[in-house]
């Protein structure tokens, strides 16, 4: 198999409230942990501000073959902090509009008709935060249900206030629920192609192809989570502004724990559905979707290209993986039931020698598009 001396990354991160800087560090210790499992020395620049976006270096050394990877890191964190704006109940009340029209928008019922485990994400920060006034409320009118004096009031609507801001709020902070809020406020205005999703994607669209100007051996796009939605419209966008940017160049398009159908099983994304048909039909890109049981932040074993009205397209390769091979007993046993920390490993650094990694595909000297017929428990010949 040839090696890769160059490559251009086009990284779309997903939920985790992270700027470029941040991601560069987390991906810098990545590479640490990594480089260590594989054998492979890994260097990795700082994040650098360019007219095409936030960009880092990593070098790859092994077995006397170099590989430079130029990485852009295409974080979504800036939306979501203009949607993190606003008083704790501004952000609940907004929280709860964009569930709604969620469900309004047929995307609630399509979570738990493909992907169940994906609609109970949905509801999660939800009904933590329904039950939590539920529980305040209660509190406050505990003098009247249980038939004493009205004035007593007077002492338990503050406690149920303190019991929902000082208890119920920092325990929900420990699952990100008011970041999720915002999420879920950013999937539909993705969906809705609203000015704030739209010029974020047109800037970055126009930045993609100002790199592309540039010469190397492959090109990858590479998304987690909520990432793949924007991924995609960014791809879609470019090839609507220079229709064969991807000609004669080795394209691979890789979604790690892939929830492009958070955004694309919305009624009104069908600028996103068209976007995610043009991908499966052009012949220079390799797409797969690396996916693992673990996750429940995703879609599992659903075809992304098949269920937005594609189905006699190419469909994007499913790449199943397991975590636990990646990962040794102890943090595997201490991560497993934290879904919010399994979804994150599949862009962290691995301690054992598995099928996949992180760094690996973004940064070491294979192809990424080898890794479409990875096998998780068996380490790839280098």
């Amino acid at each position: 198999m040839a090696k890769v001396s160059s490559r251009l990354v086009f990284y779309f991160p997903g939920f985790d409230p992270l700027d470029a800087a941040a991601h560069q560090r987390r991906y810098e210790r990545s590479a640490v942990q990594s480089g260590k499992t594989f054998g492979v020395d890994f260097t990795v620049s700082g994040i650098g501000q360019t007219e095409a976006g936030s960009r880092m270096d990593v070098g790859a050394q092994h077995d006397g073959h170099a590989t430079q990877s130029t990485v852009f890191i295409h974080d979504h964190n800036d939306l979501i902090s203009r949607l993190r704006a606003g008083s704790i109940w501004k952000q609940i009340a907004l929280g709860f509009k964009a569930g709604g029209g969620i469900i309004r928008e047929g995307g609630a019922f399509a979570y738990f008709r493909h992907a169940w485990r994906f609609g109970l994400f949905f509801l999660f920060p939800f009904l933590l935060i329904a039950l939590g006034v539920t529980a305040a409320v209660l509190i406050a009118a505990l003098p009247l249900l249980v038939g004493v004096s009205a004035l007593l009031c007077l002492l338990t609507i503050p406690l149920g206030y303190l019991f929902f801001v000082k208890g119920v709020m920092p325990y929900s902070e420990r699952f990100h629920t008011l970041h999720l809020f915002a999420d879920w406020r950013f999937a539909l205005a993705v969906g809705r192609d609203a000015p704030m999703a739209r010029d974020w994607i047109e800037d970055k669209a126009r930045a993609v192809l100002l790199v592309l100007e540039q010469a190397s051996d492959e090109v990858l796009f590479v998304s987690h989570s909520m990432g793949a939605s924007l991924a995609l419209a960014v791809a879609g966008r470019v090839l609507e502004l220079k229709a064969d940017a991807f000609d004669s160049r080795r394209v691979a398009f890789v979604t790690l724990g892939g929830a492009a159908l958070q955004c694309g099983l919305l009624s009104s994304a069908s600028r996103l559905r068209q976007s995610i048909g043009v991908l499966a039909r052009h012949g220079d890109v390799n797409w797969f979707d690396i996916q693992c049981l673990t996750d429940p932040i995703h879609l599992y074993k659903c075809h992304t290209a098949k269920l937005t009205g594609h189905g006699d397209a190419r469909q994007p390769k499913i790449v199943p993986i397991r975590f636990k091979h990646s990962m040794s007993d102890e943090r595997y046993g201490k991560n497993r039931r934290n879904f919010l920390r399994m979804h994150r490993q599949y862009v962290l650094g691995s301690d054992r020698k598995s099928g996949f990694d992180f760094t690996l595909l973004t940064a070491g000297p294979l192809p990424a598009a080898s890794f479409a017929d990875l096998r998780s428990d068996k380490p790839p010949q280098m």
